[in-house]
C-alpha cells in the first residue's frame, strides 16, 4: 500500500492544483479587466476630442460658472446651436447662453440634463422649446435613456452614474443604461468614434427644404405613435414638465417657455395640438410662466431645411423678430 505522503506527491505531479487553477484565473480576469480599463480609458479619452452636440459633454466642457439663458428641448431647439448660431446671438444678446437641447428628448429626459447642470453650473433663465410629440410616449422620455447614440457620447462622471441610478430605481428608467453607462459598453463599441458628434440635421443647416407632402406625414407618423391619444401619459409628461419648471425656479431661475415656427403643412397634421395648447398654456398661466407660441408665424419653404426645422435664413429672420426680445427682457447679469 503506498502511503499518505506518496500518494500526495502522486497527486501533485499528476497535474496543477486547485489553487494554481485558482490564480490562473484570477490574474486572467484582471489582465482582462486591465486591458478593458484601458480601453475604456481610451474611449473616453476620444470622446472630448469628437464631442460636440451631447448636452452632458456640454455641461462637462462649459467654460463659464454661469449662465444668463439655458435652452432645453428637443429637435427644434437644435438648430439654435449650429454652426455658429449660437455664438452670433450671444453677439446680439450680450448674453452667455448654453444650449442643452438634444434630439427627441421629453421633459422627463430634459430634467435630467437641467439637474446635472446644475449640480455644477448656475443659470438666470431657462427657455423651453415645447413640441407636443415629446409629451405622448415613453419613447421621448424613458426609452431615451437607453439610446446608444447618446450613450456613447456621454462623458462618465460619478455624480452623473448616481444619478442615472436615481432615475432607474424612482423615475421607471430601465436599469440596462445604467449599467452600459458605467461599464461604457457603447462608448467602447462606437463605430463613429473617430466622427465629431453633429446631429445629422445641421449638416442641412444651409439648404432649403422643397416641401413634400409624403415626407411631412412620414415625419408625424414617427413622432406621434398611438399612444398619442392616452391622456394618463399625457398627464404624467406634463407632470414631468411641470417639476422641470420648479427645479429651475428652486434654483433660482426664471423660466419661459416657446413654440417655434413650423410650416403650416406640418403643424395642421399634429394630433391633439390644440388640446395641447390648452392644457400647456393653463399648467404655464398657474405658475406664470409666460409662454409664446410662435409655430404659425413664418409659413414660407425658404425658412426650413426639412419637414420641421428652421435653416440658417430661418433663424435669423426669428431671432431678429421674436427671440433677441426675449433673451434681454431679464436684464440681470449673474457676474
Amino acid at each position: 500500500m503506498q502511503s499518505k505522503a506518496s500518494v500526495k506527491r502522486s497527486e501533485q505531479s499528476s497535474g496543477p492544483s486547485w489553487r494554481s487553477l485558482k490564480k490562473a484565473a484570477v490574474l486572467f480576469v484582471g489582465i482582462g479587466l486591465l486591458l478593458y480599463a484601458g480601453v475604456y480609458y481610451a474611449a473616453e479619452r476620444l470622446l472630448y476630442r469628437t464631442g460636440d452636440a451631447n448636452p452632458f459633454f456640454k455641461v462637462a466642457t462649459a467654460i463659464h460658472g454661469s449662465y444668463d439663458w439655458v435652452i432645453l428641448g428637443a429637435s427644434h431647439a437644435m438648430p439654435l446651436d449650429f454652426a455658429d448660431f449660437n455664438a452670433h446671438i450671444e453677439r446680439e444678446t450680450e448674453r452667455q447662453i448654453l444650449n442643452l437641447a438634444s434630439p427627441g428628448t421629453g421633459p422627463l429626459y430634459n430634467r435630467f440634463v437641467l439637474e446635472h447642470f446644475l449640480s455644477r453650473h448656475r443659470t438666470a433663465n431657462v427657455l423651453y422649446v415645447v413640441d407636443s410629440f415629446a409629451f405622448y410616449a415613453p419613447t421621448w422620455n424613458e426609452d431615451r435613456f437607453a439610446d446608444a447614440k447618446l450613450l456613447r457620447r456621454t462623458p462618465f462622471e460619478p455624480g452623473l452614474a448616481l444619478r442615472f441610478l436615481d432615475y432607474a430605481m424612482n423615475e421607471g428608467v430601465e436599469a440596462a443604461p445604467v449599467l452600459d453607462y458605467i461599464t461604457g459598453f457603447s462608448k467602447i463599441n462606437n463605430r463613429k468614434r473617430f466622427e465629431r458628434d453633429i446631429w445629422e440635421g445641421e449638416k442641412r443647416f444651409e439648404r432649403t427644404y422643397r416641401p413634400s407632402a409624403s415626407a411631412t406625414r412620414k415625419r408625424i407618423t414617427y413622432l406621434y405613435p398611438e399612444t398619442a391619444s392616452d391622456p394618463d401619459i399625457f398627464k404624467r409628461y406634463l407632470e414631468e414638465f411641470a417639476e422641470l419648471i420648479a427645479l429651475a425656479r428652486r434654483e433660482g431661475a426664471s423660466v419661459a417657455v416657446i413654440k417655434l415656427p413650423v410650416p403650416a403643412e406640418y403643424e395642421s397634421q399634429l394630433p391633439n395640438e390644440v388640446a395641447f395648447d390648452a392644457a400647456v398654456s393653463q399648467l404655464l398661466a398657474a405658475r406664470q410662466v409666460p409662454y409664446r407660441d410662435f409655430s404659425l408665424t413664418m409659413d414660407a419653404p425658404h425658412f426650413y431645411f426639412d419637414t420641421d426645422h428652421l435653416n440658417r435664413n430661418g433663424l435669423t429672420e426669428f431671432f431678429n423678430r421674436h427671440l433677441k426680445a426675449i433673451l434681454i427682457e431679464d436684464k440681470s447679469r449673474r457676474w
